[in-house]
């Protein structure tokens, strides 16, 4: 082989290690952070379900206290107009 043809073979095969080092690199790095969005993503996921029987044991204890209270506005009425026969 020529002379310029062996520089030219170590210049590629130098270049192609340091991609392949740097792919490696990435790859590590991808895999990393595919992990800590996995984590986030369940973390989320269980707020979310927290809230969401938070909210539905706020939505059943607020449903009888509205019906109380249209229930108790209703007799106040009710009484005022009694007194006010009277």
């Amino acid at each position: 082989m020529n002379s310029a043809t062996e520089v030219l073979v170590i210049i590629l095969s130098v270049f192609l290690s340091i991609f392949l080092a740097l792919g490696i690199a990435l790859t590590i790095y991808l895999i990393k952070l595919t992990h800590d969005i996995r984590a986030v993503t369940r973390s989320a996921g269980k707020t979310v379900d927290s809230i969401e029987s938070a909210v539905s044991g706020v939505v059943r204890l607020a449903s009888p206290m509205f019906v109380a209270d249209l229930i108790n506005r209703y007799m106040k009425k009710f009484n005022k107009k009694k007194k006010g026969d009277e």
